[in-house]
């Protein structure tokens, strides 16, 4: 029996089924990962979005501005050796937390505006690039491969998103992709 188009399950997420180039796949995964982070945070009342997810102990708005920790971190000081404070002062606690009186627009502005930069650094540069000396890493046997950069950067989405799953469930029962 031959199951009808509608019927017919998606097997892949992310770049399309042909899509065979390591950039492509490395690059559309990514933003299929950014895209369903968003997908997850969206219906969230601001109080959702703030209020951090016991037992998780984190807010999925906390979430966001981690990754916004993250794709710095990673890219602009450690791809592009640029000088730009890469922890918050705080450390740990502080990266997850939301700042009292912060507003949301704020928390997604600052992601997406990490997101920009990250999307200008890839576009001009090789999977093959070695990160540049002097910022994250301090000597070239430290400096990874942007490609290596990048495939860090998908496993960091793809274990929070999972994440982010468990945390909507438990504020409102949401669940799939």
């Amino acid at each position: 029996m031959q199951q009808s188009p509608q019927q017919v399950p998606t097997l892949l997420d992310g770049p399309g089924v042909n899509v065979s180039d390591a950039r492509e796949l490395l690059l559309g995964y990514l933003a299929w990962y950014r895209e369903a982070l968003m997908r997850k945070l969206s219906g969230l009342s601001d109080a959702q979005l703030r209020t951090p997810v016991q037992p998780l102990g984190w807010s999925p708005l906390g979430l966001v501005q981690h990754l916004s920790w993250v794709e710095r971190r990673w890219m602009r000081w450690g791809f592009a050796a640029e000088n730009v404070l890469a922890y918050p002062p705080g450390g740990d606690e502080a990266e997850w937390a939301i700042p009292v009186g912060t507003p949301t627009a704020e928390i997604m502005a600052a992601y997406w505006d990490e997101v920009t930069t990250t999307t200008s650094l890839v576009a001009t540069a090789d999977l093959a690039d070695k990160a540049s000396v002097g910022g994250r890493f301090r000597t070239p046997g430290q400096a990874p491969s942007l490609g290596r950069i990048l495939f860090h950067l998908l496993q960091e989405y793809a274990r929070h998103v999972g994440q982010l799953d468990v945390a909507r469930e438990l504020i409102d029962g949401a669940t799939g992709e």
